[in-house]
């Protein structure tokens, strides 16, 4: 009986493998064609690595969101929202760490060694979707503590925990399920837009009454997001991994993504880190 139940909690956590990749072409030869790939030396051990530059971009864009985030908590002088921010970076780049290890550095051995056919996503990609998201949960938080008073503060604990609940219970369901939609980065877009179009209407305001710098300072926090998404869009829709690769230069939308992200992080460590304080009277 024992036996029984381990082998089906076993088979729940393997469904999510069941998904197969969107590409059916893809198997163990091909993978080291579709897309770049090179074996390493590590303490006598060799160790394939995929899509080495994307790795490298990824995995720096954790690791100076975590710095900075860490930054925040350990400069957090008795407020809140600086605390928030810490937090939220601090989810934000474990989560690009994750997505990294997945995606990109060891996506051969996650989702095709050994299989009879590539799979189309992994657990490390779950959990990074719900890091994320509730990293902009997070930030709802460390604004709102920056730009409102009690009340406000207390209604953005509030959604902030109901939304990232909803999710976390969306995306489980979507991935022991399994429903291929419910475990989309499309989707946890979705869930993250509200919040940051809430964020530029209220420092929008807020700069157009009183001209505060740490409002500017937030907008263009915001603008950034939005520009490093569209930018990672149009390079999608324009097709130019493909075009690139055919050239032997890989520079994936992935990257796009990762290398606008790592500026937007610098203009968050040199621009707004410094004006993050609770808010006043």
């Amino acid at each position: 009986m024992m036996h029984s139940q381990s082998k089906s909690s076993v088979s729940v956590w393997k469904r999510l493998h069941s998904i197969k990749h969107d590409d059916a072409s893809l198997n163990n030869e091909t993978w080291f064609t579709a897309q770049p790939c090179k074996t390493y030396q590590f303490f006598g051990n060799s160790i394939l690595i995929t899509q080495p530059s994307s790795t490298f971009w990824v995995y720096l864009l954790g690791v100076l969101t975590t710095l900075l985030g860490l930054y925040f908590c350990v400069t957090h002088d008795n407020q809140v929202s600086r605390i928030m921010w810490g937090i939220s970076l601090i989810l934000w780049g474990v989560g690009a760490l994750l997505a990294g290890t997945s995606y990109q550095a060891f996506g051969y051995q996650l989702k095709c060694a050994g299989r009879p056919e590539v799979v189309w996503t992994s657990w490390w990609e779950v959990v990074y979707l719900i890091f994320q998201q509730v990293s902009v949960s997070v930030m709802l938080i460390a604004v709102v503590y920056s730009c409102l008073p009690v009340l406000g503060q207390s209604l953005s604990m509030y959604l902030a925990v109901l939304v990232s609940v909803v999710y976390t219970l969306v995306v489980g369901w979507g991935a022991f399920k399994p429903v291929k939609s419910f475990i989309t980065f499309e989707l946890m877009v979705l869930f993250c837009s509200p919040f940051i179009f809430f964020f530029i209407g209220l420092n929008g305001s807020r700069f157009w009454l009183t001209g505060n710098a740490l409002d500017l300072a937030l907008l263009g926090t915001w603008f950034g997001l939005i520009l490093t998404m569209w930018l990672f869009h149009q390079y999608l829709r324009l097709g130019w991994t493909q075009k690139l690769w055919q050239r032997g230069i890989w520079f994936s939308e992935n990257d796009v993504l990762h290398v606008a992200l790592v500026i937007w992080i610098f203009y968050i460590a040199l621009v707004l880190e410094p004006l993050v304080v609770d808010y006043t009277i």
